[in-house]
């Protein structure tokens, strides 16, 4: 189990004022991300290695834009 004491947790810009259904992230640990849902903080937690993340995020930016 990946300890993410130290995480600081943030949404995203696109959730709005109400904050609605989003999730968190913690990219703030050197070997970890961090993704949460933002209505239950503690609740579990999904873990990713960086580069894993970044693919991710890639991913859906080029889907998103195309």
């Amino acid at each position: 189990m990946t300890d993410l004491a130290g995480a600081t947790w943030r949404k995203s810009t696109r959730s709005g004022r109400s904050g609605g259904n989003c999730v968190e992230v913690a990219d703030n640990l050197p070997d970890v991300v961090g993704v949460r849902d933002s209505k239950d903080p503690t609740g579990p937690a999904l873990t990713f290695a960086p580069a894993t993340w970044a693919a991710f995020v890639s991913g859906v930016t080029v889907q998103r834009q195309g």
